[in-house]
Order: C-alpha cells, then sequence, then structure tokens
C-alpha cells in the first residue's frame, strides 16, 4: 500500500457520520490537492468497512461512484442524514432506480 493511499484511508477514517468530503478535500487533506482522480480509485478498491468511502461525493454535490453501487451510496448517506432526498427520490428508490439528478 503507498503512502497516498495510507494518507487518504487516514483522511476518509476521520469523517464523521452525517458528513461528506469531496474527492478534492481528501486529496488535499492527503497532501496531493489535484490527486482527486486518484482518491477515486483508491477508495472503488476499499472494501474495509472501517473506512467509510461512502462519504466522500463529487464537489458539485453529486454522490459519485461507489463499490456497492450508487444507490446503495445514496441510501446510506440518506440514513445518516449526510445528504436529503425527495418522496419522489425515495419511490424511485424503492423501484431499484437511482433518482434523477443523483446519477454520476
Amino acid at each position: 500500500m503507498t503512502s497516498f493511499t495510507q494518507k487518504v484511508f487516514a483522511v476518509v477514517k476521520q469523517i464523521p457520520p452525517g458528513k461528506t468530503l469531496s474527492y478534492k478535500e481528501v486529496a488535499t487533506q492527503a497532501g496531493s490537492p489535484r490527486a482527486f482522480r486518484a482518491v477515486g480509485n483508491i477508495l472503488n478498491k476499499n472494501y474495509d468497512r472501517l473506512i467509510p468511502c461512502h462519504r466522500v461525493i463529487h464537489s458539485n454535490g453529486s454522490p459519485g461512484g461507489y463499490n456497492r453501487g450508487a444507490t446503495k451510496k445514496i441510501q446510506i448517506l440518506t440514513t445518516e442524514k449526510a445528504i436529503y432526498i425527495s418522496r419522489t427520490q425515495k419511490l424511485a428508490f424503492e423501484i431499484g432506480q437511482v433518482p434523477q439528478g443523483m446519477k454520476n
């Protein structure tokens, strides 16, 4: 594991429930502000439940990718009250779709 990967994991471990950071914010805190794509690639390979990679989102507020699926990421963030979804969006989840405006 590279030292940058270790730094990314250390930053992400510190994100509390109900809060999020952008990929760029994680990259900056890990010491490489322009490596936001690398942060995404690192987190996409993470399966350690102690590293809450679902709390890292795009700078524009969209959820971004998640190795367990975008729908799962949005559901977890909603449960943690890190994001709010409308009733219409909730209905889309119930039929197994990613709500409009929340796609990658």
